[in-house]
């Protein structure tokens, strides 16, 4: 064997990306909470889904598939350093979305998704432009404000429960969806902070070499814990109260249940936070995403209040 065949590499560098490999950088797994969030607004707007099923299906490929896998991409395109510490095997870092197609990924779905949100009329355009903005915002130098614990969780609690809800609405309302919606809306996306903050554990090491001050980093684990489980409880004692004003005490029964579990398996989380947010993002999530639609049935049945 001479020289030259020890140095030749054994597999050429790929001129494509590996197809498997995109659907992994866009997280398919990540679609679930936006397009349920969708059809909470949807629920909640009062008008029948059977009445526009193309609007109700469209949205939820706009609100899964599309934005939301666009902000994966993008995610993924600018976090491709840290990625290369925590987790080397992902698309970018691994080699198999080669070259700068994780960006061009990105910017084309990015297109695809205010195409689509163009058809939605002017609250559901608006709504979609936020979101592509949003998601680059978190991403992208020099924004970047995934640097912030604080930011970076408020605006992707944002864009995956109060954006999604607020188009849903919007879209079977034509037109701006009614108070209690927006105030619903609002409240889920603040828990939604707390969410966000525990799944930023996983990122832990490559967080505090790459100078990203999530909350784990900032405050440790155990304190970082203990705040998402107050972020993520408070609101939805707001929830609670505000269904008991618009009279709806079956619904806020149900919220409330809900609730109870949720600190049952926050208990859990707290005994060993970074071994049980992976737990509690797969437990507790449910529960808390299951009050986000009977809070939706709400007020739906409120007939449209003002």
């Amino acid at each position: 064997m001479s020289a030259t065949d020890l140095h030749t590499p054994t597999h050429a560098p790929r001129r494509w990306p590996d197809p498997l490999a995109v659907l992994v950088m866009i997280r398919p797994i990540t679609w679930f909470p936006p397009m349920w969030a969708y059809l909470c607004g949807v629920v909640s707007s009062g008008v029948a889904p059977t009445s526009a099923p193309g609007l109700v299906l469209l949205g939820l490929v706009l609100a899964g598939p599309l934005v939301c896998g666009m902000s994966q991409a993008a995610n993924d395109w600018c976090d491709r350093h840290v990625d290369a510490i925590n987790e080397p095997e992902r698309p970018i870092p691994s080699g198999r979305v080669p070259g700068r197609w994780g960006l061009w990924i990105a910017l084309i779905m990015s297109v695809l998704s205010l195409l689509v949100g163009w058809t939605f009329g002017p609250w559901g355009f608006g709504a979609t432009v936020v979101g592509v903005i949003a998601a680059w915002a978190y991403s992208a130098e020099p924004v970047r404000l995934k640097r912030s614990g604080w930011w970076g969780p408020g605006l992707v609690g944002l864009c995956y429960e109060g954006l999604p809800w607020f188009t849903g609405a919007a879209v079977l309302s034509a037109g701006a969806p009614a108070l209690p919606v927006v105030v619903l809306a609002a409240l889920y996306s603040i828990g939604a902070h707390g969410i966000m903050t525990l799944n930023d554990f996983k990122a832990l090491e490559g967080d505090r070499q790459t100078g990203v001050n999530s909350l784990p980093v900032v405050l440790g684990p155990e304190r970082a814990a203990r705040l998402a489980a107050w972020v993520m409880a408070v609101p939805q004692v707001v929830v609670v109260a505000a269904l008991l004003f618009w009279d709806r005490p079956y619904h806020a029964a149900g919220v409330a249940l809900v609730l109870t579990a949720q600190v049952a398996a926050m208990r859990v989380l707290l005994r060993d936070p970074r071994g049980k947010a992976p737990w509690y993002n797969g437990t507790g999530v449910v529960l808390y995403i299951s009050g986000m639609m009977i809070s939706a049935f709400a007020v739906r049945s409120l007939g449209g209040m003002p």
